[in-house]
């Protein structure tokens, strides 16, 4: 990096980690958190949805997420955006319409990797809690449901990192996240692409990697593990 793009990114550093707050990095982290939040609720609920339901109403469920899972993320956002005011008939903040939509593409895949884990859980498993006088719902919260969880961990991870980083199709519709904001510094300095992008680069590397660094280290911790 030449020493005048690294004052550029020295000079805006505050501009692009809270923009015009909220805004910049800050805005990216908080986007980030509520989209895995809600996603990964969703995706339990549709994960156990796919393991329980029978007949129709478990096709009609395998057909919703299979649809969020087709559609690319930036139309998802794009759509919500112009969609959720409309059906609510309020006005809905576009940082609101992006967590929504990245939730939605989120938990259909969380939902499908919670499936795999309750369904790759012995079936003496569900044999000896039933005959231990559990009811369904027992066995499934108390017995499946935390193994499955803790099997697909690592899925759950490259999961939200996917969602950190469409966080950055956010511009469609005006959010002022960091990319965003990295794009308006550009644009201002003009001469100091690769530096102020490699920028970006490399602060949405230590995100993923923080997060990744956090979650291999939950096995390690007593309240964690599923005895």
């Amino acid at each position: 990096m030449e020493i005048k793009g690294l004052a550029v990114i020295y000079n805006n550093l505050s501009y692009m980690m809270w923009g015009n707050f909220p805004g910049g990095i800050f805005l990216t982290l908080l986007m980030s958190f509520a989209a895995i939040i809600v996603s990964t609720l969703l995706g339990i609920f549709a994960g156990v949805g796919l393991t329980v339901l029978k007949g129709t109403v478990r096709y009609l469920l395998i057909g919703i997420l299979g649809f969020l899972r087709a559609i690319p993320v930036i139309m998802l956002i794009f759509w919500t955006y112009f969609l959720l005011p409309v059906l609510l008939n309020v006005d809905v903040p576009a940082i609101a319409t992006v967590i929504f939509a990245l939730s939605l593409i989120g938990a259909a895949y969380i939902g499908h990797s919670v499936h795999a884990g309750m369904i790759a859980v012995a079936k003496e498993q569900w044999q000896a809690a039933f005959s231990l006088g559990l009811t369904k719902k027992q066995v499934i919260l108390v017995i499946i449901l935390p193994q499955a969880l803790k099997m697909m961990l690592p899925s759950f991870v490259n999961q939200w990192v996917s969602l950190i980083k469409d966080t950055s199709l956010a511009y469609i519709v005006g959010v002022a996240e960091f990319t965003f904001i990295a794009t308006q510094v550009n644009n201002r300095s003009m001469v100091y692409p690769t530096e102020i992008f490699l920028f970006v680069i490399i602060v949405y590397f230590i995100i993923c990697a923080l997060l990744d660094f956090a979650v291999s280290i939950l096995p390690k911790c007593r309240a964690f593990r599923f005895k």
